[in-house]
């Protein structure tokens, strides 16, 4: 018969391309996958496992092994989330990533009411860009994933995973304080068109979304500055050395030499939670979307 833990060493070299890769999402080293590895093959009678260059390559015996693997752990998953549902206890551990603001705006009011609530389960949060944490929920690497994405600019949800809102959040324009349409009760975006921009950094989300946004209402925005923290952006604005887009959720104090100036057409992004569809019925996953939505400010 084989060995759950050896088949997922090997779905895990597949999915990372190396064993060292593999060893340091399995939380083990290097060795240990290798020997899994060794004794998958004596299990199988089949070499699984090719040199290529400085790595290894999976033969096709072990492609076509990955593809059952694949199967195989989805349906542990489902078994164990259905034990759970069937326990009706929320235990365990629960994995979770959240973007900046979401962690300062919503985790330490849900984490106060799942320490209440629940005292066994045990809650393990990390920060992460949703660009990147999408891919770590739906490769099995993370439970559940705190997420974003804007009116103007849907984010995609990967096959296989279920989302479940949480809420909108508003943005508004972070002005200098001696910029001339400071003192405004609404701006437009478009009247801020030509200005000099601080963005997130680049890669993230944020940034990619902010210059989309801007090169609607004005053929190529100048973004000169980028600083993956909104408090750190808000001091550039306090410099004058440009604009910023500042959500309401989890917003740091407004240093003095800052404006913000509602947007006359609003920019909302919406807040959700990701979890693979194997894992739906844990009852732990229900527990942090509903203290997630509780910690939500008034």
């Amino acid at each position: 018969m084989l060995d759950l833990e050896r088949l997922r060493a090997l779905h895990s070299v597949a999915t990372y391309g190396s064993v060292s890769a593999a060893a340091d999402v399995l939380h083990v080293t290097t060795s240990a996958v290798s020997q899994q590895l060794a004794k998958l093959e004596r299990e199988t009678g089949q070499k699984l496992l090719e040199r290529n260059g400085r790595g290894v390559r999976l033969t096709d015996a072990a492609e076509l092994l990955v593809t059952h693997a694949d199967r195989i752990l989805s349906l542990v998953e489902q078994a164990q989330a259905d034990l759970e549902a069937h326990r009706g206890s929320v235990v365990g551990q629960l994995t979770v990533a959240t973007f900046a603001t979401a962690m300062r705006g919503l985790m330490p009011g849900a984490l106060r009411r799942l320490r209440a609530d629940h005292p066994d389960l045990r809650v393990v949060v990390r920060e992460e860009d949703p660009a990147q944490s999408m891919g770590l929920v739906a490769r099995g690497d993370l439970d559940v994933a705190v997420v974003q994405d804007w009116n103007n600019d849907p984010m995609p949800v990967p096959e296989g995973l279920c989302r479940g809102f949480v809420c909108d959040d508003v943005a508004d324009a972070a002005l200098p304080a001696g910029h001339p349409l400071a003192g405004r009760d609404a701006v437009a975006l478009k009247e801020l068109a030509g200005d000099p921009w601080i963005a997130s950094s680049i890669g993230s989300i944020c940034h990619d979304w902010l210059l989309k946004t801007l090169r609607a209402v004005e053929a190529e925005p100048s973004i000169d500055h980028m600083a993956y923290e909104f408090p750190s952006q808000l001091a550039l604005v306090a410099a004058g050395a440009g604009n910023a887009i500042l959500p309401r959720l989890g917003r740091c104090d407004v240093p003095p030499g800052v404006a913000i100036v509602p947007l006359s057409a609003p920019l909302t992004r919406r807040i959700f939670v990701v979890w693979r569809e194997e894992a739906a019925r844990r009852p732990a996953i229900r527990a942090a979307v509903t203290a997630l939505r509780a910690a939500v400010p008034a």
